[in-house]
C-alpha cells in the first residue's frame, strides 16, 4: 500500500497513527520475546538461574544454586497466594492491543495501560526483594558475611568488565 503525502508534503494523519501503532506493536513484540526468554531461559539452559541473574544482578549471582532455587520456590508460592498475575499480564496486553487499534488513537490511554503494566512488574520485583530479605534474615552472621563478600566480588567483576577500578 502506498501512502501519498498531503499537499504540504506531510504524512496524512491516519498514516502517522498507523506508523505509531506499528512501531508500538514492534516494541511490544520485542518485549514479549525478551520476557519469554527471561522466563524460560535460553534453550541450552536447564534452569532459570540465568533469568534470576539478569533480574537480581550481583545480589542474585552471589547466592548459591540451592539458595536461588529456594528463593524461586518461595516467589512462586507467594505469587500463587497473591493470585494469578499471568491473567493480569494477559489482560493488560489485550487492553493495550485494543487501545492501539482504537480510532481515534488515544496516546494517554495507551500510556495509562503501560503504567499499569509497569506497576505490575514493580510489584513482582518488590515481592522478589521481600523474599530475598526474608532469606537473608534466616542466615547466620557468618553466612551473611560470606554472602556480602560474594556480592562485593560480583560488583567488582561487573565494574572490571566496564573499565572501572575495583573497590579497595
Amino acid at each position: 500500500m502506498v501512502v501519498k503525502p498531503d499537499a504540504g508534503g506531510r504524512m496524512v494523519p491516519w498514516a502517522r497513527g498507523l506508523l505509531i501503532a506499528s512501531l508500538t506493536l514492534n516494541i511490544l513484540m520485542v518485549g514479549l520475546a525478551a520476557g519469554w526468554a527471561l522466563r524460560h531461559g535460553w534453550p541450552q539452559e536447564a534452569s532459570h538461574s540465568a533469568r534470576m541473574d539478569l533480574v537480581g544482578g550481583p545480589l542474585t549471582r552471589a547466592l548459591s544454586e540451592v539458595d536461588r532455587r529456594e528463593i524461586g520456590r518461595r516467589m512462586r508460592q507467594a505469587q500463587r497466594e497473591r493470585g494469578d498475575f499471568r491473567q493480569e499480564i494477559r489482560a493488560g496486553f489485550e487492553a493495550l492491543v485494543d487501545n492501539l487499534r482504537a480510532v481515534p488513537f488515544d496516546p494517554e490511554r495507551v500510556a495509562a495501560t503501560m503504567r499499569a503494566q509497569r506497576k505490575g512488574v514493580a510489584e513482582r520485583f518488590d515481592l522478589g526483594q521481600q523474599v530475598l530479605i526474608e532469606h537473608l534474615a534466616q542466615m547466620s552472621d557468618a553466612e551473611r558475611g560470606a554472602y556480602a563478600d560474594r556480592v562485593q566480588a560480583r560488583i567488582d567483576e561487573d565494574r572490571a568488565q566496564h573499565g572501572h577500578r575495583p573497590k579497595e
